[in-house]
């Protein structure tokens, strides 16, 4: 292969190419948010997609795979995002090439494979390659100084080291405490003596110069909770090469930057920006994080005060803050994303066909940042101030996370600040805040019952037969497996709490937005009341609840019964939900995808892409549409397919689902085909009513529905005829009537609200003739500092304008308070408007009732919340005026 060929966007492909051609599916990228498990943050390896089929709970028809996985790791415990642009191999966005062998090939194949790749595909050359295996991994060993002819110089054998009060290696691969687990092999190139750095095990390891580009795990055992680890009885194969490191290597390349992507990336963005220096770091900043902020909008995340959207946000306002730094101050990052799409969109078609809604999403964003970053520099500033005053040195952690946290400052920001005014940043204390964050960003209940259930115990469980398509209750349902605050047990009694897995269940595992399922488990006098049920790695339905008498335990029989009232009610909901989905894609257009739904038994809720508010004549039609469906009374269709033909049957696929080889499709009438694994309805007519509540904004471009169906529709209108009566009654018309009666009421209310705007405003004006009395001289300048409460806005500049030019050479301040809000008005002469600056005057006064404000050097308005401190504010003008003359 030729140098010319070495682009990024060919290498992916090479890459890929090779693996099918020996035998593996090519799998393509899987979400960013990973389906159906919240304990990770984001995809950050390719194997994310493939836990299940590792930890056994999932099978596969083909036992060999490959992918280009684009991955994220800004947050966690995989969190590079502060040396992102600073070295020459962070990001926060990345792509990960990976073979996978799910009990096929083992350690001879794998090494087999990645040596002849690397060498007489990509053309490396052998003698630059270094490789580590695991102390103890002789097989590996062998494989690699045998069969491949690798030296033994650079043949490295890797053991533990001490980390903290455990022992790790580099070349020994976990997926958790507990689970598979095995040695690794690493593969490194060498940069060669020009640059600084040691081999693998080295002590000076940690230089630039041998650089890892891929790492084979062999994972071959299964590690118990007393650390025992068992042969797997079919070990697999689990690669991670990163696109970038490669690229680098055969595009002669040191630093990841310097690759034909990031090169046009980073042009594109100097030329954005107007920045001078085409080797700043900002700007590969910018180019790192347009990658990592367009694929998780593409992929549904948007900017949020917590989670993966707080996470999102963050790496924005970094991205926002290096456009500053460079001198560009208007909205720029937005603009990155047009570059990208031509850079990476054939690969990745979603950022072409979401492009306007990233560029949405990021522009709102930019605009946001703008808003409050003069406001966060001004208590930056403030606290500075009352730092120096106290002479501490310091500003403490929590006044550094504020800062980052509500207003988008980036730690090193305020440290930069910090130390042109000879202070430094309480670094533990911003550490604890942001520990705190990070702890209320992850999601609760499910991520730890999700933990809960260990290859262990997955490995010698049964998968949970579902039964609940058909009938809502079972006689002889047996209990595989009772988990309580993550341990398996084997006995629960009267009032523990717990989760009790089945081999068989009616209840419905919450999935796919529709919520999980109640009722109650008996056996023997004793009886579980379920509260919720879940889905436990994938494939075991955990039934969360209390032991409301006697007690249960494992490979006991029980009846299980859900309860019919309410998932009757669910039903309706969801088959509701698709309905409408439908309907918003004939009204709305083919742009609207899913982005997230709720299916509750009292309503549902469904987002959706559309750029602006839906109107009442859409909704209205939508409306129509689901309703005519229902009247139509069309049979459900549901039919097992594989998912490649069930696409090319036009189903649609659900936002945020996970779909196996197999799938389920809905069909209702001819109006709706989804892929869907929920409980519906026999017949359309079934729903009986559906009646849109809410239409409103969750995010930019992102628009959330609410609505009702079946008898809690009828209710709810019902519920609105009996308001609409009432407010009838009380206004003494008729329900018909009411509209124009309320009409003609509002521009009464108006009008008498401007006749007591205008009274107030002349009441203020004769009276102002009594306030001269009030004048200062200060240093032979007439001041006038008076508070007049109750006076609005307009009566307020008016006073100032009347004053001002009563007393012509002169300075004139009136505040007025209205229980906590404090208004301001300052006029000065324009005469002494070039000395005395009525927009600083304004400001002055307003600080003192915690408030701000400014505006033109001979009048200024100001708002404020401290109306206990409005009379010593006024007080303090003349003297403000004595010091400035």
């Amino acid at each position: 292969m030729t140098d010319t060929a070495n682009t990024t966007a060919q290498i992916r492909q090479d890459f890929l190419g090779f693996f099918s051609a020996k035998g593996h599916e090519v799998v393509a990228s899987s979400s960013l948010v990973p389906a159906d498990d919240p304990t990770l943050l984001f995809t950050n390896a390719g194997m994310v997609q493939f836990k299940d089929v590792f930890l056994g709970a999932e099978k596969r028809a083909c036992p060999r795979a490959v992918s280009s996985q684009r991955c994220v790791r800004a947050g966690g415990k995989h969190n590079d995002l502060d040396q992102v642009g600073y070295t020459a191999r962070h990001h926060t966005f990345f792509e990960m090439l990976g073979n996978f062998s799910f009990g096929d090939y083992f350690k001879a194949q794998a090494i087999a494979h990645a040596w002849e790749l690397l060498t007489e595909v990509f053309g490396l050359d052998p003698n630059l390659l270094w490789v580590t295996v695991y102390q103890t991994d002789d097989e590996a060993y062998d494989i690699w100084a045998n069969d491949i002819g690798v030296p033994v110089e650079r043949l490295i054998r890797i053991g533990d080291k001490r980390v903290g009060a455990r022992f790790e290696s580099d070349n020994f691969w976990a997926m958790g405490d507990t689970g598979p687990c095995g040695p690794c092999s690493e593969i490194f190139y060498d940069h060669g003596s020009a640059i600084e750095g040691g081999p693998p095990g080295a002590p000076d390891q940690d230089g630039d110069r041998y650089i890892e580009i891929w790492n084979l795990v062999f994972m071959q055992f299964d590690r118990s909770s007393d650390g025992e680890m068992t042969p797997l009885p079919r070990p697999c194969v689990d690669t991670g090469m990163g696109l970038e490191r490669l690229a680098a290597v055969l595009q002669h390349q040191h630093s990841n930057y310097g690759i034909d992507l990031f090169q046009a990336l980073i042009q594109s963005a100097a030329e954005i920006t107007g920045a001078a220096d085409p080797d700043d770091n900002s700007l590969r900043v910018i180019a790192d994080h347009i990658r990592a902020c367009a694929f998780l909008i593409a992929d549904g995340v948007l900017p949020a005060r917590d989670g993966r959207g707080y996470v999102l946000r963050r790496i924005i306002r970094r991205a926002i803050r290096h456009g500053y730094k460079l001198g560009c101050s208007e909205p720029f990052f937005s603009r990155m994303v047009a570059p990208l799409a031509e850079q990476m969109g054939e690969a990745y078609p979603e950022l072409i066909a979401k492009g306007g809604q990233i560029t949405a999403a990021l522009l709102d964003e930019e605009k946001r940042f703008a808003r409050t970053l003069e406001t966060g520099m001004g208590i930056l500033h403030k606290v500075i101030d009352g730092t120096a005053a106290v002479d501490s040195g310091q500003i403490d952690g929590a006044t550094a996370f504020l800062l980052y946290d509500t207003y988008g400052f980036p730690l090193d920001l305020t440290q930069d600040i910090a130390r042109e005014h000879g202070l430094t940043v309480d670094i533990a204390g911003f550490d604890t805040e942001m520990a705190q964050q990070q702890e209320r960003g992850r999601s609760s209940g499910q991520f730890e019952h999700k933990a809960a259930m260990g290859a262990e115990l997955i490995q010698r469980l049964p998968e949970t037969r579902f039964l609940g398509y058909d009938q809502l209750s079972c006689d002889a349902a047996q209990i595989a497996a009772i988990v309580v605050d993550g341990a398996a047990v084997d006995v629960l009694n009267e009032g523990e709490h717990g989760i009790v897995v089945l081999d068989q269940t009616p209840f419905y595992a919450e999935s796919g937005g529709q919520v999980g399922d109640t009722g109650v488990l008996k056996s023997d006098g004793a009886e579980f009341e379920v509260s919720d049920t879940i889905k436990l790695a994938g494939t075991f339905h955990g039934h969360v609840g209390t032991v409301r008498s006697g007690s249960l335990r494992v490979e006991h029989e029980v009846s299980a019964h859900v309860k019919v009232n309410r998932r009757d009610d669910i039903v309706l909901h969801h088959s509701a939900t698709h309905l409408l989905h439908a309907a918003l894609r004939e009204v709305l257009g083919e742009h609207v995808q899913q982005k997230g739904s709720l299916v509750a038994p009292d309503y549902l809720r469904f987002d959706f892409s559309h750029p602006n508010a839906v109107s009442g004549e859409d909704l209205a039609a939508i409306e129509h549409l689901v309703n005519r469906e229902i009247r139509g009374n069309a049979a459900t269709m549901v039919r097992d397919l594989p998912y490649e033909e069930a696409i090319k049957t036009g189903a649609q696929a659900l936002f945020g689902e996970k779909y196996g080889d197999q799938v389920r499709v809905l069909q209702l009438g001819d109006f709706s085909v989804e892929l869907c694994g929920g409980t519906h309805v026999a017949r359309t007519g079934d729903i009986g009513l559906f009646k849109i509540i809410h239409e409103g904004a969750v995010a930019s471009g992102i628009r959330r529905i609410e609505a009702v169906a079946g008898e809690v529709a009828l209710r709810w209108i019902q519920d609105m005829e009996m308001h609409l009566s009432d407010a009838a009654r009380l206004l003494n018309t008729s329900p018909g009537k009411l509209e124009a009666q309320l009409q003609g009421l509002m521009e009464k209310n108006r009008a008498l609200e401007k006749s007591l705007a205008d009274l107030k405003s002349r009441l203020a004006l004769s009276s102002s003739d009594d306030l001269l009395e009030s004048v200062k001289e200060v240093n032979g300048i007439p001041v006038l500092a008076v508070r007049m409460d109750g006076i609005d806005p307009k009566a307020l500049r008016e006073t100032v304008d009347r004053l001002k030019d009563k007393l012509g050479h002169a300075v004139v301040v009136i505040g007025s308070a209205e229980e906590d809000k404090v208004r301001l008005a300052a006029g000065v002469s324009k005469k002494l408007s070039s000395q005395l600056s009525a927009g600083k005057l304004i400001s002055f006064v307003a600080e003192q009732v915690d408030g701000k404000g400014g505006g033109r050097p001979d009048f200024a308005q100001a708002g404020g919340t401290n109306a206990a401190n409005l009379d010593t504010a006024l007080n303090s003008v003349s003297e403000w005026v004595r010091e400035n003359t």
